[in-house]
């Protein structure tokens, strides 16, 4: 089976859930998979992608993944004690295959109950696909592009460059995931570990994924997606101010804690009107996921300065189609 913990997804899966919990616990929500390559002939791998949706459906939290989980200054008692009770349920989740070979999967039920199926259901649709059409697959060609790409990232000039890690839902294997985050914790350093006199400092910031950011040592990172904001859009009061109303539930919640916002589900015009001078200072920083980031970071760091803040305090974070060129570009 691929997924053998329901650690194995994305931190702000579990930080929208705790607000979720604690302020919209009745909310009903749909979810559709949508596959972005087309062409692509899913619907032959649907039994198998059935059987294992089944046996995820049958995990529980383990004790030492809720210890692990109870650790986080901003995961509240009472929630972890929930998730000590949760399974994913099997009737919340349809999954069939089309004539046209597309596979439909649709996810319908409370919010609450069906929010950590996302991501483990994106990783076994890919593991699926892909231990079915490469079950040979290279790993030396692999082993040699991460390095290539590894040496890229340890150039002149950018010891002060960091990365994450946030793939869990398009990896190629489990198993391959973890090499990855081994090899990248090595060669580029683990934040978590503080460098040496002399030694260049960490690179790797740590993941998205919270199984391994446990196993390895890692710090697990993220704090909300789109889907927080885009329900906030059904939940919160007018449209037009659904987006402060996102953006106060979540300051209500954490206290400040956890404080990167999405700037792009609004579109980033709408996004400066509503990130006024109090969200400027209660927030780290912002994230980009579309559009042109070079105009997004001069509008972003303009916004601060004419509110009034220092953007040299706040954290401006990318996350679109990045590339390791384009990494280093964005960083110089």
């Amino acid at each position: 089976m691929i997924i053998h913990s329901l650690l194995d997804t994305d931190l702000y899966k579990f930080t929208m859930m705790q607000v979720v919990l604690h302020h919209f616990p009745g909310a009903q929500v749909e979810y559709r998979f949508k596959c972005r390559n087309p062409g692509v002939d899913l619907a032959r791998f649907a039994n198998q992608i059935r059987e294992e949706v089944r046996h995820l459906c049958s995990i529980q939290f383990k004790d030492a993944e809720l210890t692990y989980l109870r650790s986080m200054r901003f995961i509240k008692s009472d929630f972890v004690d929930f998730l000590g009770l949760f399974k994913l349920n099997e009737k919340y989740i349809d999954i069939v295959p089309q004539a046209d070979g597309t596979l439909e999967i649709r996810i319908q039920g409370p919010w609450l109950h069906t929010i950590l199926f996302e991501i483990p259901v994106l990783a076994i649709v890919n593991e699926v696909y892909f231990r079915n059409t490469q079950p040979k697959p290279d790993l030396a060609e692999g082993r040699q592009r991460l390095d290539t790409k590894i040496q890229q990232l340890r150039g002149e000039g950018l010891a002060d460059l960091k990365i994450a890690d946030y793939g869990t839902r398009r990896r190629f294997s489990k198993e391959w995931h973890e090499e990855v985050l081994r090899t990248l914790s090595r060669e580029l350093g683990a934040v978590t570990v503080p460098a040496r006199l002399g030694e260049r400092s960490p690179q790797f910031a740590g993941t998205s994924n919270v199984l391994y950011a446990m196993k390895l040592g890692l710090i697990p990172l993220g704090t909300m997606a789109h889907e927080y904001l885009q329900a906030c859009q059904a939940l919160g009061p007018r449209l037009r101010d659904s987006q402060v109303f996102g953006f106060e539930m979540w300051g209500r919640e954490y206290r400040g804690d956890l404080g990167i916002a999405l700037s792009d589900v609004y579109g980033m015009s709408a996004f400066l009107r509503d990130f006024d001078l109090f969200f400027c200072k209660l927030f780290d920083g912002s994230r980009h996921d579309s559009g042109d980031p070079f105009q997004w970071g001069e509008r972003m760091l303009a916004h601060y300065v004419a509110n009034r803040v220092d953007p040299r305090t706040k954290t401006l974070i990318f996350s679109d189609g990045l590339t390791v060129p384009r990494t280093i570009e964005l960083y110089q």
